[in-house]
């Protein structure tokens, strides 16, 4: 359970089985041995929360950066993983509505976007330019 820092709803999601069991991994041998009520936490000292310098998307801009990924005239950083997910959850066939509630769309058209991206689903609408020019 968290607040969707686009619309300061509260969004409830389940935890898949894998990222649960990745957190205990992490609390069992990843996460500093440092007294706090935070679950993540820096791993350089000073020990702690992250701070507001150390949004994900600061980190993500800040790893593309390091990795020389082209980002000219591009969305990146968080935007790219929102649409990254929002494939992914298409291509598995999750609703939109769902989908559009993971990425706290409050308007239901706004995921509609990412239907351009199903090529599969797309090429099932496609026509047979052989069976529609009259040469048959």
């Amino acid at each position: 359970m968290f607040t969707q820092s686009k619309t300061k709803e509260t969004v409830n999601l389940p935890l898949p089985s894998e990222v649960g069991w990745a957190v205990i991994d992490y609390l069992k041998y990843g996460r500093p041995k440092f007294e706090s009520p935070y679950v993540f936490l820096r791993h350089l000292a000073p020990y702690g929360p992250f701070s507001e310098s150390d949004h994900l998307h600061q980190i993500i801009v800040d790893y593309m950066k390091r990795a020389h990924l082209p980002t000219l005239k591009k969305r990146r950083g968080m935007h790219s993983l929102r649409h990254t997910l929002a494939s992914m959850l298409l291509e598995k066939e999750t609703p939109l509505s769902i989908i559009s509630d993971i990425l706290g769309h409050t308007d239901p058209d706004s995921t509609k976007v990412y239907l351009k991206v199903d090529i599969g689903k797309l090429r099932e609408c496609a026509l047979d330019l052989e069976e529609g020019n009259g040469d048959a």
